[in-house]
């Protein structure tokens, strides 16, 4: 079987200061030293357990966050950069998903470096009206596609949220939050022992996996944090502005939504 691996940087072993997330932050080096770790762990884990293809997309910001010839040999494709309106390049030739190093939605209190896609511009996003992340979001993308996501990594909340979304999937807990930039996590060899762990038991576990599919047209609200950022109704006729700081676009597909809404 083939497994599609998303990685963002918030949940990554490691990480729990916004310093070492953004490209500008004086921490920044960590972050790829961390992601880089991370993706080779699940890599490796998931060949020694009999995958055949891995694909490994680095979806954090502009998706230049891994070290590219330090990365494990044993994945088939390394898919970095802007990826455009494609979220999952590869998917089509993959049997499941791993959201690798995952963080919960904006305002999940007590959550490291909880947010939604852009801190600095979303306030909160709903699917047809339920409250949703980026977990909810790119489970969605995947299901639409016939792909379960098989495991989630990332903090105590990320993982509460992903099981409270997808009752069978295998959640993968590197460290505990203990507030937006702080976190009680294992040593590094310990929490790359439960990535191993996690990796291996979703893979053995897929075919009870199922993909997540939302009913359909979906209906895709966004709140801004400020009012100057919603969109310009020219630019977007088929959007429907709700009150000064949000509105609604609607999709026939989760990824089309998403992508209808920036």
């Amino acid at each position: 079987m083939n497994i599609y691996v998303m990685t963002d940087a918030e949940g990554i072993s490691g990480i729990y200061d916004k310093e070492q997330v953004m490209p500008e932050g004086s921490r920044y080096n960590e972050c790829r030293e961390y992601i880089t770790r991370d993706i080779n762990t699940t890599v490796d884990a998931l060949k020694a357990a009999g995958a055949d293809r891995i694909y490994v997309r680095d979806a954090h910001v502009c998706g230049n966050n891994a070290i590219w010839d330090r990365l494990s040999p044993n994945a088939y494709r390394y898919i970095l950069g802007n990826t455009g309106s494609d979220r999952f390049p590869g998917l089509d030739d993959c049997d499941g998903v791993i959201l690798l190093g995952y963080h919960a939605m904006a305002g999940t209190a007590g959550a490291v470096l909880e947010h939604s896609m852009n801190a600095a511009r979303i306030q909160n996003y709903w699917i047809n009206g339920v409250p949703a992340g980026e977990i909810a979001m790119d489970s969605g993308i995947v299901g639409d596609k016939g792909k379960p996501v098989i495991m989630v990594s990332g903090d105590d909340h990320a993982c509460k949220e992903a099981k409270a979304l997808l009752p069978w999937v295998v959640t993968c807990e590197v460290k505990k939050s203990l507030a937006l930039y702080g976190v009680c996590m294992p040593p590094m060899e310990k929490a790359q022992q439960i990535i191993r762990e996690k990796t291996t038991e979703a893979y053995k576990n897929i075919e009870r996996m199922k993909p997540l599919v939302y009913k359909k047209p979906i209906t895709f609200r966004v709140e801004v944090t400020e009012r100057s950022a919603i969109p310009n109704l020219y630019s977007k006729p088929y959007m429907k502005i709700i009150d000064g700081r949000t509105y609604e676009v609607v999709g026939e597909t989760m990824e089309e939504a998403l992508f209808r809404h920036y």
